[in-house]
């Protein structure tokens, strides 16, 4: 059954707005006026971007007083950019390192709520290629874009001995990892396999790197920390719906929002589409860990300072960073939604 408004954790803006809404209705006034906002993904519209588009499809944010835009992402795109000079409300950060150099530049940004509890990021080697355990990966070509490499992959450098003279360039094509067995290659747990099964023949070993201690949350909601004085009660109905979006994505019939997708990114394929949702439940991406007690975005203090200090370690960040400005958990662990997740 698709889930539609959480009861433990509905905010009391969100009852004004619903009382508003009936007061008005009885008394044969105007409907009330959404709130339009901006919501800019961090590529084109994909499986990963799913519970904002259940969110926009299945009326959830309207029924948070919002009328959301979401504005893809893509190469070409600095989305990021246009949140920090104010031209939109809200961005999606794909993990905590956005956030930490934001921090790290007094850029005033800030993470919300974490969709994601696992970073998706993996790596992938040939089977019966003798690449078969995290430990033997360091010794094989390493097929890693230019943002993997100076991020994910310095963490891999400290913590697991890889080496940036075993690095080619990927490019998101996937034909000289196919060709070389000797290789690696990025990718994320929703989408890179299902290519390669199709495109090379065969299943390739995957390591989720959430699963090896990279413990960064992904897919993050950020906004401006002046929007968030200004309009505190905006940015909670956004994170709410955004929440509620994502448990119906995953749970409920995700037609509307994967006919969204394909509107907007042509390319995408609905097999795809089935195979990244698929691959959300069955590892836990969105639901698992600290997401099942708090709620869909949870997001910890204790959490967010082991991964900066691994992060510093790696020489990504100065020890002495303030990283809490980062982030804040005002909206979120209120456990929006969880009567509305199927029980394990």
């Amino acid at each position: 059954m698709t889930a539609t408004l959480a009861s433990p954790g509905r905010q009391a803006t969100l009852s004004a707005v619903v009382a508003g809404l009936l007061i008005v209705a009885f008394f044969g006034g105007p409907a009330l006026a959404l709130d339009r906002v901006t919501f800019a993904t961090n590529w084109l519209a994909e499986g990963e971007h799913g519970g904002f588009y259940q969110a926009k499809a299945d009326g959830t944010y309207q029924r948070y007083g919002l009328d959301v835009t979401i504005l893809q992402g893509g190469p070409q795109a600095n989305n990021r950019l246009l949140l920090a000079a104010g031209k939109i409300e809200f961005n999606l950060a794909a993990n905590l390192i956005q956030s930490f150099d934001a921090a790290s530049q007094n850029i005033p940004l800030v993470a919300v709520a974490a969709l994601f509890q696992k970073d998706p990021f993996i790596l992938m080697s040939h089977p019966d290629a003798g690449f078969d355990k995290m430990e033997d990966l360091p010794r094989a070509t390493a097929f890693i874009g230019k943002d993997a490499f100076v991020s994910v992959y310095q963490w891999l450098k400290s913590a697991y001995g890889f080496s940036e003279d075993k690095v080619q360039p990927y490019n998101f094509n996937a034909a000289p990892f196919i060709r070389d067995k000797n290789s690696i290659q990025q990718g994320y747990a929703t989408s890179e396999p299902f290519s390669i099964e199709r495109e090379g023949g065969f299943r390739p070993n995957v390591f989720l790197v959430a699963d090896y201690g990279y413990d960064s949350y992904s897919t993050l909601i950020e906004t401006r920390a002046d929007l968030i004085a200004q309009n505190a009660d905006l940015v909670q109905r956004f994170v709410d719906a955004s929440i509620i979006g994502w448990i119906n994505y995953l749970y409920g019939d995700s037609s509307k929002a994967d006919a969204l997708i394909l509107a907007d990114n042509p390319d995408m394929t609905k097999e795809l589409l089935a195979y990244s949702r698929e691959k959300m439940r069955e590892l836990g991406i969105v639901v698992s860990g600290d997401a099942r007690t708090l709620g869909v975005g949870a997001m910890t203090e204790p959490r967010v300072k082991s991964f900066f200090g691994k992060m510093a370690a790696a020489g990504l960040f100065k020890p002495d960073l303030d990283y809490r400005r980062a982030y804040t958990l005002q909206f979120i662990n209120k456990g929006v939604g969880l009567d509305l997740i199927p029980r394990p």
